[in-house]
């Protein structure tokens, strides 16, 4: 039976066939002998082969078909491995809030890169529209601004309150969706407000960090009622940059792309060369300090904190 990867709890994975029936499943043992740089060979959004096992409700995950694309995050305490957030996307929201958890512009950049490395579309929303004050509307509008002048579409919600969640309904249906963020950026709450009915657990910010608790412990895909899947995902409260080269990283800032074939070396590192495009516009105002920071940040460090 062939089938879609629409749940992963770590070592077991359900299965949507093709013929709509769900079926809890592991993975066969020779996908544990295969060269996988990953923690988890399968994730969700998988296409897969599925065989029955005899006398059980369960199956065993046989083959795995080409994916089209994935988005992968480095293991924290694993440097030499990483997990595969999910597969076979069509776009990318990245859920950002300005306080109660605070996302940072790095690690907004972060997963940005890590979405150009791996050919997805990502666009950001900005939660929590009905906590801000007249001072955090104007510091929504200067991250909206680096971002939109980046090329990224930003969109301004409040799951809680449901403001312009029909903006995002449009952009939702018919595409398969990879919701992220830090925990407590109100993901879950988001999800619930799009689909009423699943009643997903939602949780409140740790007192100690101001970071929020884990409330979702698996990624998990839904189906949509208007077309679509939306994709579901743990909190993310660091993100690693994964196998990139040094070399390609200013390709995947796209307003460094379009600089660099002005520079007059073509193995221009943008850090201190004559004749720099990207060091000229950074100069003139043409490019946003934050996010020549955080170039240089991921070309020297590989930074990997939150």
């Amino acid at each position: 039976m062939q089938g879609l990867v629409i749940k992963s709890t770590g070592s077991w994975y359900e299965v949507q066939t093709d013929e709509g029936r769900a079926i809890k499943c592991r993975i066969k043992g020779k996908f544990r002998t295969l060269d996988i740089k990953t923690t988890n060979p399968v994730a969700v959004g998988d296409r897969v082969t599925v065989e029955p096992e005899p006398d059980q409700e369960t199956g065993l995950i046989t083959e795995l078909e080409p994916r089209k694309n994935y988005i992968i995050r480095k293991s924290v305490n694993l440097s030499k491995q990483a997990q595969i957030i999910a597969a076979n996307l069509d776009q990318a929201f990245l859920i950002v809030t300005l306080a109660s958890p605070r996302t940072s512009l790095g690690f907004i950049d972060r997963f940005l890169v890590t979405a150009e490395a791996y050919d997805i579309p990502a666009k950001l929303i900005f939660n929590k529209l009905d906590l801000f004050s007249a001072e955090g509307l104007e510091i929504l509008s200067q991250y909206q601004s680096i971002y939109e002048q980046a090329g990224y579409p930003c969109y301004s919600v409040s799951a809680l309150k449901a403001t312009n969640l029909d903006q995002l309904r449009e952009l939702l249906k018919d595409k398969v969706t990879l919701v992220s963020g830090h925990s407590g950026v109100g993901k879950s709450t988001l999800i619930n407000a799009l689909l009423p009915g699943y009643e997903l657990k939602t949780g409140d910010i740790s007192d100690w960090s101001d970071k929020g608790k884990h409330t979702t412990t698996f990624a998990e895909m839904f189906k949509l009622p208007f077309g679509g899947y939306l994709i579901d995902t743990p909190g993310i409260r660091e993100l690693g940059v994964f196998d990139i080269e040094k070399q390609e990283l200013g390709r995947l800032f796209p307003e460094i792309r379009k600089l660099m074939d002005d520079c007059r070396f073509n193995n221009c590192r943008h850090i201190n060369e004559p004749g720099c495009a990207v060091l000229e516009a950074l100069e003139e105002g043409g490019l946003e300090p934050s996010r020549y920071d955080s170039y240089l940040s991921i070309y020297n460090n590989n930074d990997t904190r939150a």
